[in-house]
């Protein structure tokens, strides 16, 4: 038995059930006020929407604004550089001989034997070649022996002619008879008139057997040997190749900034890298009067005297101008350069950000520098280190002058 249940100062405690308070009620909403509540959720459901919405569109917009940008190359651009003017103008040049032409034969045959070979220096007029022409020789004596059968045949009409005449004044023929006697005269001189103008085209044939320099010059090139069978005419094989090397005529093309000073009969000197420390004074001669379009130069002829033959038609050489001329000149970057199959480009970028693939003429090569001669101007923007894959009216953007601009 517990001890504690006989002391009458502890009392049990009281145990209590748990009271549940029910919540206060509330008056119910009137209608106006309910669709007032039911609009605000509306709306701002809407409201989230359209701010969903424009978020996308906002967002859809920068992207599309990203990848067009991005999609455009990014390029980087110098001005080119521009020098003080040297004292000459010193040009490339192609060495051409004053007059060059193809020998054909006038006659169809077989090579006999050829007189000059490669290199040898000939006169107007001196032999080159024999053809031997059996057929035309065969020809020629046909129709002179066809003469002789002719003029027999004109004589006897002409006999004739002159027995009917004769006996038409004592009325022993008819008039048409005599008539008929005079016509076969004069049918028979025609026909020998025919036959001379065939002999004397065969003589000619035959006279063509021999063939003659046209000119004095060197022989550059011979192309048959004794046996060939020989065509006439320019379908035929070519017999050689004359070249008239005293004076040489050598083109150069001079820029547009330059065509002014370009006056003919000034000097020239050209010079030869094989050559050094020589210089052959020459005249320009004529030029072309209008500038080129696509390269923007104009073509410049200067004749230079040759008669010791040390220059050679087919050379390449410089051509020095007199002192005094003055133009633009500018310089680039060798990494500027695009070689395309037209010829050396540079890509240049316009004021709407567009590329212009603008062709060039070069000058003098300085190692990383080039000397344009014509192509470019030194306000234009050229693209440093063009990609191969850039086309002509291609959008770009232009970086930052700290992120390109001109090397050093």
């Amino acid at each position: 038995m517990d001890s504690r249940s006989n002391r009458p100062d502890i009392a049990e405690p009281e145990h209590h059930a748990a009271e549940i308070t029910a919540p206060p009620k509330l008056p119910p909403a009137t209608p106006r006020k309910a669709l007032f509540m039911i609009a605000v959720v509306v709306l701002a459901l809407v409201a989230g929407a359209v701010i969903t919405m424009l978020m996308r569109i906002h967002s859809s917009r920068v992207l599309a604004r990203e990848t067009e940008r991005e999609s455009v190359p990014t390029v980087a651009v110098i001005h080119p550089t521009s020098e003080k003017p040297d004292e000459e103008l010193v040009l490339p040049g192609s060495l051409l001989a004053f007059e060059e032409s193809p020998i054909y034969a006038r006659t169809n045959g077989y090579l006999l034997h050829w007189y000059k070979d490669i290199g040898s220096r000939v006169t107007k007029g001196e032999l080159l070649a024999d053809i031997d022409t059996p057929e035309v020789d065969q020809e020629l004596m046909q129709a002179r022996a066809t003469r002789q059968q002719i003029l027999a045949q004109m004589d006897l009409a002409k006999i004739n002619s002159d027995r009917y005449l004769s006996l038409r004044t004592t009325d022993s023929v008819s008039q048409q008879e005599a008539d008929q006697q005079a016509s076969g005269y004069q049918q028979a001189k025609a026909n020998l008139d025919a036959n001379d103008a065939n002999v004397r085209r065969l003589e000619e044939l035959e006279a063509f057997k021999h063939v003659y320099a046209p000119f004095s010059g060197v022989l550059t090139k011979r192309n048959v040997d004794p046996g060939a069978l020989i065509n006439a005419g320019g379908t035929g094989k070519e017999l050689f190749d004359m070249a008239r090397v005293d004076p040489l005529r050598v083109y150069v093309s001079v820029p547009q900034s330059y065509a002014p000073a370009i006056k003919n009969g000034m000097e020239a000197w050209v010079t030869l890298q094989e050559l050094p420390g020589q210089k052959f004074r020459g005249t320009v001669a004529r030029t072309a009067e209008s500038i080129d379009p696509t390269t923007r130069t104009l073509l410049t002829e200067v004749d230079v005297p040759n008669k010791d033959g040390r220059l050679l038609p087919g050379s390449f050489g410089e051509v020095h101008f007199r002192p005094g001329i003055s133009g633009q000149k500018v310089t680039l970057p060798v990494n500027t350069m695009l070689f395309r199959q037209e010829g050396p480009r540079v890509a240049v970028v316009g004021s709407d950000n567009k590329v212009q693939l603008r062709p060039i003429t070069i000058g003098r090569d300085y190692g990383s520098t080039l000397e344009i001669l014509g192509g470019v101007d030194v306000k234009d923007q050229v693209v440093i280190n063009p990609a191969d894959s850039l086309e002509e009216g291609q959008q770009v953007n232009i970086a930052p002058a700290n992120q390109g601009g001109n090397p050093s």
